[in-house]
């Protein structure tokens, strides 16, 4: 029997747990074997189930000799995760279960009919009403029940893949089915299209000779209105009247042309004939072959005058001859003019009798066109309505054509194909002997060594009595009796040690906790590694605490290290920020050389704005707010405010530190309003006395997460112990 009082706090002794087991360790390899014998001979027992895989793509397909093939992958079904899931669902369907149940003929088979062969275990469930009798359903649903059970129909992740898998006792069986499936599945998809092309011909036959007379009507039409009202199209594709008007306006603007030519040229003979000089520059009188031959005419005696002047005097008959030949010439030259002018002037009169009648032939033409453009609005309505029938009409012709173009099994391609085909397997897919054998050789050691531990818990032997506070009213008795009594060990501030809390609790009513503890710890070892500021960082790093309260009852020394294990945190990637509650301001000379820079006091005290308070470190990526230049009392009449703002930080930060310096219980109690957070005892120098006393005091508080934080020690790995005592 364990020698534990019935009264006393105890302990688990994970050792004696341990030795109890390592004690009956031939007993343990005994059952361990015999339940590994009994795994291996159950799974020996078992009947073997095999397991085989087709797998389907699942892909818009269409027929390599049809011209809208391009057309058809644009207009097919869209390839989306909800078509692929409804693929799944059709693969899944009684009916092309019970296709495939048929055409393998599984009703012949007592694997997919267990029910009909029953053993006595199911008779007796049946008997006692805790089972329903399956003879009651009908034989083609217990099949289906059986195939619904082996079978696996799954889309592959990240894919258009459908994987079909199916069990069975039998492995050609279970190659068979998956295979079958997919073949019965892209024969209904194939067999879809073909009485869509099917159904689509024969609705489209009606349709057509009926959109072939709506057609003609249409056409009817339109020729007897052209007809009705004189509108024949010409080959510009406009009316008669219109051409006319148009052929008038082009032959209307030539006359004016010619006029305007034939009275510019008059104009200019009759210059030439005020002048006095006939030009020969002129088109219209050089082209007079009678102008032409006088001219010629006069320049030859003009020629001769010249060459008799030098022999001859101007007097001499033959020169005064010559000149009147040439004078007679001349007044003829001018008559002929005067005729070309005539002849001009009658152009450009003819021109304008003309220029007249096609100007009235126009205004006819223009109210008739006119009244051509009214009935052209009614012809246009009939040729639109007769365009449209038309179209509709050569639309349906040519899905017609494709349709029946596809009436052919081959020319109707599933929108899907098998890219794996199921092969029969080898090996078992259940019972898998030798993973059946270890796991349940590890579940009957870890049973019994259970088995083991619980019968030494309950026999006491690994129970140990540990240290602990003693109850006050256990502690007058044992006084009573003259007990020895052990002195209280409180952590008290020394001078030069205060914290801003305490200031908080001078300003009300004093607080009495007073925390009697037993020395029943005769000795305390404390590694120095185990809780060096570095394992400390490791530890808050793993709880993800968002808030750690750091009391230093040694002093500045220990208000030093929480600067050190922000930095800690600051340099792994931590976002952390160190709030200075302590009385000396030590915090903020380490992390900033601006003694006046805002903090604490200055936003309790409303004298500064939230951001105005946070700053950077000088040595790391931490922030901190410091003490700040307020009033400490005054602003710590406002302590109430503390907790807001250090959720506020929370939220911000991964983690908020505050420093309070030789804190006790009462201050931090009024700080955290929850027990949820992580006190951190400072202490480089271990102090006994102080630490168990202080470790005691926040413990009796409530404060589970305590952890001891010594100084150094970078090295250690290891996270500080929640209970470091």
């Amino acid at each position: 029997m364990s020698g534990v009082a019935s009264n006393q706090d105890v302990d688990i002794d994970l050792a004696q747990l341990v030795r109890a087991v390592w004690a009956r360790r031939l007993k343990v390899v005994a059952i361990t074997l015999l339940g590994a014998g009994v795994a291996f001979a159950g799974a020996k027992m078992i009947s073997p189930k095999y397991r085989s895989e087709t797998r389907i793509l699942i892909e818009p397909r269409a027929p390599a000799f049809a011209a809208a093939q391009t057309s058809d992958a644009t207009s097919g079904p869209l390839m989306d995760e909800l078509n692929i899931a409804s693929q799944v669902q059709l693969l899944q369907s009684q009916d092309l279960i019970k296709r495939v149940i048929n055409s393998q003929k599984l009703y012949d088979l007592p694997e997919f009919d267990a029910a009909a062969n029953g053993s006595a275990l199911t008779d007796i469930l049946v008997a006692l009403h805790l089972k329903k009798n399956p003879l009651e359903n009908p034989p083609e649903e217990r099949v289906i029940d059986a195939f619904v059970e082996r079978l696996q129909v799954y889309q592959v992740p990240g894919s258009r893949v459908i994987g079909i898998t199916f069990t069975s006792k039998d492995p050609k069986l279970a190659a068979a089915i998956p295979n079958a499936m997919a073949a019965v599945y892209l024969a209904t998809q194939s067999g879809a299209k073909l009485d869509s092309n099917s159904e689509a011909t024969r609705w489209l036959e009606p349709e057509i000779e009926s959109l072939r007379q709506k057609v003609s009507v249409a056409e009817q039409k339109v020729a007897e209105y052209r007809a009705e009202h004189g509108l024949l199209p010409t080959n510009g594709g406009s009316t008669f009247p219109t051409q006319q008007l148009n052929d008038i306006s082009a032959e209307l603007t030539r006359v004016r042309g010619e006029r305007a030519n034939a009275e510019a040229r008059a104009q200019a003979v009759r210059n030439a004939l005020a002048s006095g000089e006939v030009s020969g520059a002129m088109q219209d009188i050089m082209s007079s072959q009678s102008i032409q031959r006088l001219d010629a005419t006069a320049s030859n005696l003009q020629s001769q005058i010249s060459d008799l002047q030098t022999s001859l005097l101007n007097n001499h008959p033959r020169l005064k001859a010559l000149r009147a030949q040439l004078a007679d010439i001349r007044s003829q030259l001018r008559t002929e003019t005067q005729r070309v002018l005539a002849s001009i002037e009658n152009e450009a009169k003819v021109a304008a009798l003309r220029q007249q009648e096609l100007e009235q032939q126009s205004n006819k033409l223009q109210a008739s066109s006119a009244q051509a453009g009214e009935d052209e609005v009614g012809l246009n309505a009939l040729q639109r309505e007769a365009a449209a029938e038309r179209q509709l009409l050569e639309t349906y012709l040519s899905r017609y054509r494709e349709a029946a173009s596809r009436a052919d099994t081959n020319s109707s391609p599933a929108d899907a194909r098998i890219v794996s085909n199921a092969i029969q397997p080898v090996d078992p897919y259940f019972p898998k002997v030798i993973p059946i054998v270890i796991v349940a050789a590890l579940a009957t050691f870890i049973m019994t060594s259970i088995v083991i531990m619980l019968a030494e818990l309950f026999s006491g032997r690994a129970l140990r009595p540990i240290a602990g506070p003693v109850d006050p009213v256990r502690r007058e008795e044992e006084d009573e009796l003259e007990v020895e009594t052990v002195p209280a060990v409180v952590a008290t501030p020394r001078a030069g040690k205060t914290s801003m809390l305490a200031v908080a609790i001078e300003t009300e009513e004093p607080v009495e906790n007073p925390v009697q503890e037993e020395e029943a710890v005769a000795e305390t070892e404390i590694e120095e590694n185990e809780f060096s500021i570095a394992s400390v960082a490791e530890y808050l790093r793993g709880s993800r605490a968002p808030l750690a309260i750091a009391i230093s009852p040694t002093g500045d020394n220990g208000s030093a290290a929480t600067v050190f294990l922000a930095r800690t945190l600051a340099k792994v990637g931590s976002r952390v920020v160190l709030v200075d509650m302590t009385g000396s301001g030590l915090p903020s000379e380490l992390m900033t050389e601006d003694r006046s820079a805002l903090g604490i006091t200055d936003l309790l005290c409303g004298e500064a704005a939230f951001g105005e308070t946070i700053h950077g470190d000088r040595a790391s990526d931490a922030h901190f707010i410091p003490q700040g230049t307020s009033d400490m009392r005054r602003a710590m009449r406002g302590a109430d405010r503390l907790s807001l703002l250090l959720d506020a930080l929370a939220s911000a930060y991964d983690l908020v530190i505050v420093e309070c310096g030789a804190a006790d219980v009462a201050g931090v109690s009024r700080l955290t309003q929850s027990r949820s957070v992580e006190i951190i005892l400072s202490m480089p120098e271990i102090v006994e006395a102080e630490f168990v006393a202080a470790m005691t005091e926040f413990e009796a508080a409530g404060y589970e997460r305590v952890a001891l934080m010594s100084g150094g020690g970078d090295d250690a790995d290891m996270a500080p112990s929640r209970h470091a005592a």
